[in-house]
């Protein structure tokens, strides 16, 4: 009876690496999302061109749907950083501390994870990053045509404002 109990030990204690599966799928998921928002960002600077030669009334227009463009982007690349982060949390969770990262001069305290608490964390600090950057793009697109979506704004302001504050204050 104890020889099966080892072996079955054994067997849970090797199925941590299905982890891997979530790391190698995050970390490649992750790569894709820089490569796209890198090339929208290459799109945008083939776009500033036609700025330059537009008139004084489709420019405004143009500048709306350029910082709307630049806000995407900031999207993009921290959504591709939240799969960085937790692909690398996974991997030092669940399989091994990367040895390069803890001997690096360089090491950075964001990728550190000692546990699912800091992963989550780290994560959460990320996302509510991401909200911002989304109510921010969305905001340039809104048109106020009643009172009342004035109000909604500067609720939606007010929401974010105390998300951030509150996100702050977790730290200490």
């Amino acid at each position: 009876m104890r020889t099966i109990e080892k072996y079955f030990e054994k067997f849970l204690w090797s199925s941590r690496f299905m982890v891997l599966v979530a790391v190698i799928s995050s970390l490649l998921l992750s790569l894709v999302l820089f490569v796209i928002t890198a090339i929208d960002v290459g799109s945008l600077f083939m776009h500033a061109g036609e700025y330059l030669d537009a008139t004084i009334e489709l420019r405004k227009t143009m500048k709306t749907e350029i910082v709307a463009h630049t806000v995407s982007a900031i999207d993009g690349f921290l959504l591709a950083t939240i799969l960085l982060i937790f692909s690398l949390g996974l991997y030092e969770l669940f399989i091994s501390d990367i040895d390069d990262a803890k001997n690096s001069e360089r090491s950075s305290k964001v990728l550190v994870i000692n546990s699912l608490d800091d992963l989550k964390a780290k994560l959460a600090k990320v996302i509510l990053m991401i909200l911002v950057v989304t109510f921010f793009e969305l905001s340039l697109l809104m048109s106020f045509t009643v009172t009342l979506d004035l109000v909604y704004f500067s609720l939606g302001i007010l929401m974010v404002s105390l998300a951030l504050y509150f996100g702050s204050k977790s730290k200490h």
